[in-house]
């Protein structure tokens, strides 16, 4: 683990930016579960199609590495190309199914608002009291998430009021910016702020995410290790790595 010498404090930054999942709430393995959900459903059928065998999705390695903290449909095609599958892209208004990228995108989303509903949001205990900390001390907060249910989350979680700023999914969408790990959202989040990438904190627990803090000229990335994995987060753009928020307390 990298050390850190010292707190979050306002001679060095005026803003933090935060990614939701995995690192505010606990949904990250919502998500994850979702994905399998959808996945293992269309590569079954497809199985059964071509007289392949069914390699079921991953959650440890295809999770990790081609879908968590990018945008739905890019995951999408970045997982069925890790696999050599093409398929059309579509509509954004597609019905889930598994003809084109966005119906199989659509059709995770259908899964994740009926588990939301049903079992409502975790949210991480350290990462809260660190959250309140900071509001406290007056610094500028923003969630930058790639989630379409963002803003539902947070409000679920009680904590959405502490926040100046919200870069989500459909935000995204309706400016056509690039996913993460570009650095496009956090940099919309920043100027929202109005406050320099370089005077801001950023923390993340996807390695598309820390690339992106990275890439962004953020002047401290944090990684959030959730998966027992920091050299990872290490390797692709964090400055430190904590196992949770309430270090930095």
């Amino acid at each position: 683990m990298s050390q850190f010498n010292s707190s979050i404090t306002s001679s060095q930054f005026d803003a933090v930016l935060f990614d939701l999942d995995g690192v505010i709430t606990a949904t990250a393995k919502v998500h994850a579960a979702c994905w399998k959900q959808v996945f293992d459903g269309f590569l079954k059928q497809r199985a059964e199609k071509t007289n392949e065998p069914f390699q079921p999705f991953d959650i440890q390695n295809d999770y990790k590495l081609y879908v968590d903290g990018k945008m739905r449909y890019v995951g999408v095609q970045s997982f069925l190309e890790s696999r050599g599958i093409q398929l059309p892209y579509g509509e954004l208004s597609d019905p889930p199914g598994y003809e084109t990228v966005c119906a199989l995108g659509n059709s995770k989303d259908v899964f994740f608002d009926q588990v939301l509903h049903s079992e409502g949001v975790e949210a991480y205990e350290g990462s809260v009291a660190l959250i309140r900390h900071l509001s406290d001390q007056g610094f500028k907060l923003a969630v930058v998430s790639s989630s379409h249910h963002c803003k539902a989350v947070l409000k679920l979680t009680g904590i959405d009021h502490l926040f100046d700023v919200v870069v989500d999914g459909n935000l995204a969408d309706q400016l056509h910016l690039a996913g993460k790990p570009a650095p496009d959202a956090f940099l919309l989040g920043a100027k929202q702020l109005e406050v320099e990438p370089k005077r801001s904190v950023v923390f993340e627990d996807a390695i598309a995410g820390v690339q992106a803090g990275h890439a962004g000229g953020f002047g401290l990335v944090v990684g959030v290790d959730r998966k027992g994995d920091p050299e990872a987060l290490q390797k692709n753009g964090a400055d430190i790595v904590v196992q949770d928020l309430s270090e930095l307390l």
